[in-house]
């Protein structure tokens, strides 16, 4: 090649057009490992956030769970404390009732009462004042009454009353 007019250049192994595609080849696979890289990352963290409300959901059902629990605690209380303020009210309408029962002539010294009782312990000018007074409406509420009546000093008489309330499913099994 003596007779070129131009002067020669060296001849390189790879030329400019394959270094050019050899680039984007090496930025498409550069692009493809990031690809891959991010998306298994984001993968992982989708996983572990899943497992995260999995636990927080799990936690938030058990404290449901106990909530609930505590709800059906409380209003059992609740409703134990309406019965008793009810049998509560109810002895004192009942108490109020036996004292406004007695009349001035009778002196009362104690009175039991309980579920299904009255025992009543007093003091009457005579057996007669006692039996029409009191005696008469206590049978009109107990089921059974019973009257001792012991004679004391200054010539009134000592009473103890018994009154009873019989179980009402007991009669209505007869």
């Amino acid at each position: 090649m003596k007779h070129s007019f131009i002067t020669p250049r060296p001849k390189r192994l790879i030329s400019g057009e394959l270094r050019l595609v050899l680039f984007f080849f090496i930025v498409t696979i550069a692009m493809l490992v990031g690809t891959y890289t991010f998306l298994g990352y984001k993968t992982y963290d989708f996983a572990h956030e899943r497992q995260n409300v999995a636990q927080k959901e799990k936690s938030l059902q058990d404290s449901i769970i106990e909530m609930e629990e505590q709800i059906k605690t409380i209003e059992a209380e609740a409703k134990i404390a309406e019965q008793v303020t009810t049998e509560n009210t109810v002895m004192k309408e009942s108490i109020r009732n036996l004292f406004d029962l007695v009349p001035e002539d009778i002196t009362l010294s104690r009175a039991e009462l309980e579920s299904k009782s009255l025992i009543l312990y007093g003091t009457t000018p005579n057996k007669d004042t006692y039996e029409y007074m009191l005696h008469a409406p206590l049978r009109s509420i107990f089921h059974r009454t019973y009257t001792s009546f012991y004679p004391i000093e200054n010539g009134w008489y000592q009473f103890v009353s018994t009154n009873y309330l019989d179980d009402e499913s007991k009669e209505e099994d007869q």
